[in-house]
């Protein structure tokens, strides 16, 4: 894992307690409150330094993150997330200044949370098979909890569909990525900073609802890919996809099938059989786990569980 992204952000203090951690490999998150001790996640691991978080270390890592100009990352600031080199997330809350009931900006910023991106090629070759079908790709929809993995799932799927894969006599599909918090895509300028493959195109910092439709309008995707649906916009423009033929992978936060169920949003999805397959995940045995695959077809599962 690189996290030269990441140190290259933090104060020298701040950067050197970090640079000291054992098993510095499965850091995940670095919580900053002002006045509240630093606190690391590694792995399952709980790790609370012995040192305070200040005002300055607040500020001083806001000009790093925004190269000494915090108007270019204003946009972002009003969305509570910042996305740095290599993917890289950073939470911020504070004092959320309010114009015509939207956030406008967020001052007096006085807590970041940074989550470390990890891209791990690979990781989906053993879920391929079960998402295709005839050398096509059926429309998946990957459940997890956060921090289970279902973002790194999602971007090497891409990048497998994109690319192709010999072993499987897949050929390579033009794919589309509606990136809206830059989370799958790690894009910098608007060029990916992580692998998602030859024949990727990329919409990012674009919602979902609206960027489906631009990609289905103006670059003919075989496949479609985007994170964390949830909106009944989301879902309206799932379906206008489907009715042109476009395949889709996308991901929601849940528990299982019955999360899926449960929700009034998504009835519409499971009425119309949108989805062919459903990858369960869980951090049962570390991140990544796959409980179970549902076909939604024959109302079954398929592998596990």
């Amino acid at each position: 894992m690189n996290i030269k992204n990441i140190l290259d952000v933090l104060p020298q203090n701040i950067k050197n307690i970090t640079a000291t951690l054992k098993e510095l490999e499965k850091l995940q998150e670095i919580r900053l409150k002002v006045n509240k001790p630093l606190i690391f996640q590694l792995g399952e691991r709980e790790v609370i330094g012995n040192y305070n978080v200040t005002h300055e270390d607040i500020s001083n890592i806001l000009k790093r993150m925004s190269n000494y100009s915090i108007y270019s990352i204003e946009d972002e600031i009003k969305q509570g997330y910042i996305t740095i080199k290599g993917g890289h997330r950073v939470g911020i809350c504070g004092n959320c200044i309010i114009e015509n009931n939207r956030v406008k900006t967020i001052k007096d910023i006085s807590s970041l949370n940074i989550r470390i991106c990890r891209e791990i090629i690979g990781c989906s070759n053993k879920i391929m098979p079960w998402i295709l079908k005839d050398k096509n790709i059926l429309n998946t929809i990957i459940i997890s909890p956060p921090k289970c993995g279902k973002t790194t799932l999602i971007r090497d799927i891409t990048r497998n569909i994109s690319n192709g894969m010999d072993n499987t006599l897949l050929k390579g599909k033009n794919v589309c990525v509606i990136d809206e918090r830059s989370e799958i895509c790690a894009s910098s300028d608007g060029i990916p900073q992580l692998n998602v493959g030859i024949r990727t195109d990329v919409m990012d910092n674009c919602p979902k609802s609206q960027g489906i439709m631009m990609a289905i309008r103006s670059m003919a995707p075989d496949v479609i890919v985007c994170d964390e649906i949830g909106t009944y916009d989301d879902v309206k423009s799932i379906l206008a996809a489907l009715n042109c033929g476009v395949n889709l992978i996308t991901t929601i936060h849940g528990f299982g099938i019955e999360d899926l169920n449960s929700r009034d949003v998504f009835k519409d999805v499971i009425s119309n059989h949108i989805f062919q397959r459903a990858v369960v995940l869980s951090c049962k045995s570390g991140i990544g786990t796959v409980d179970y695959i549902y076909d939604f077809v024959s109302e079954t599962t398929i592998r596990g569980k």
